[in-house]
């Protein structure tokens, strides 16, 4: 295997081993060394595919395709540092592709209900504000929608957000201006007060 990791005693206490070592114990089927790498990083790999489908029902599902998939094969994690990063991008793909195949009438049906709470009355409050951008943000473009989310809601700096995403940092840069774009011009004049919040990385 080419992670390179050190040997593993026979009497590793797993909760405090390195994701080195817990990724080499997974490439040897070790399912407790698996179980706290997943504990690890599950409420990561969550936000990101809640945050990028919109909450819906079946993020959970999501999240565990992401981990079943780093079971599956371990040693495709050449660098422990990058496991964050690989995991985040699998997950964020999968909602993606989720996304592809549903109905056509589904997708309209969710546009409708966004179109209808912007509309709607502001009254402000962090519930109002934290809907309403997510229903702005899951229109975005795939990854427009995941550049502006590694970086403003996960605090991933850019270069650690074009590693996970595998492109360049000006590419990123380059998607999250016109991910803020769009969020200006779907969230109307309302947009520069709700905006505040992911201005500041909130």
């Amino acid at each position: 295997m080419a992670i390179g990791i050190e040997k593993i005693p026979v009497s590793m206490n797993w909760q405090t081993a390195t994701d080195a070592a817990l990724l080499e114990a997974s490439c040897r089927h070790n399912q407790q060394a698996f179980s706290v790498l997943m504990g690890r990083y599950y409420k990561d790999v969550y936000r990101v595919v809640w945050r990028i489908n919109g909450g819906h029902v079946d993020t959970d599902d999501v999240t565990q395709e992401t981990f079943l998939k780093l079971w599956s094969n371990p040693a495709q994690i050449r660098e422990p540092a990058a496991l964050k990063g690989w995991l985040l991008r699998v997950g964020s793909n999968l909602v993606m592709d989720r996304f592809r195949q549903k109905p056509m009438a589904e997708i309209e049906a969710a546009d409708n209900v966004a179109d209808n709470a912007l509309a709607a009355p502001a009254i402000i409050d962090q519930g109002y504000v934290a809907k309403t951008i997510d229903r702005a943000i899951a229109d975005l473009p795939d990854r427009q929608k995941l550049a502006l989310t590694l970086v403003h809601f996960e605090q991933m700096t850019n270069i650690a957000a074009a590693s996970a995403m595998a492109i360049s940092v000006d590419a990123l840069e380059s998607l999250l201006s016109r991910a803020r774009r769009g969020l200006k011009e779907k969230l109307g004049p309302q947009g520069k007060m709700l905006l505040a919040a992911v201005e500041q990385g909130q």
